[in-house]
């Protein structure tokens, strides 16, 4: 459980990454968040019942003409 107050989001919910970070390896690019998500440096995510959530980083806008 989370101890934090207000309490941090369920690895289930859809604002999960707003969740603390309590362990941090920018080095390996991966940190644990509390609700037990490990979110990658790609925006990749391991949830805790071994799911995965697949980079979505906005890396493919378009560029507008200026």
């Amino acid at each position: 459980m989370c101890p934090h107050d207000p309490a941090c989001p369920e690895a289930d919910a859809k604002d999960r990454e707003a969740a603390r970070t309590i362990a941090s390896h920018p080095e390996q690019g991966w940190s644990l968040l509390c609700n037990g998500v490990v979110l990658f440096e790609d925006t990749g995510e391991l949830l805790p019942n071994g799911g995965v959530i697949a980079p979505h980083r906005p890396t493919d806008m378009a560029i507008s003409a200026a």
